[in-house]
């Protein structure tokens, strides 16, 4: 390859590269990844049936932990 094209490719991917960086500050700064009600809303909509699902599985994972249970 010739050196134009490597500077190109390589200012072409600075280029991009400090975009996406821009990006995820303004993301960050504007609080689009902020969750902090998600937990508390996903308990509230919550079926009792969808809640004691969950706790049977965790009881059975910590069955298996105790058992030295190792999936082939």
């Amino acid at each position: 390859m010739s050196d134009w094209v490597i500077g190109m490719m390589l200012g072409v991917s600075i280029f991009l590269g400090s975009i996406a960086v821009v990006a995820l500050v303004w993301a960050i700064k504007k609080g689009q990844f902020d969750d902090s009600e998600h937990f508390l809303n996903a308990v509230k909509f919550d079926s009792v049936k969808d809640l004691n699902d969950a706790a049977n599985l965790e009881r059975k994972k910590e069955e298996l932990k105790k058992k030295d249970y190792r999936p082939e």
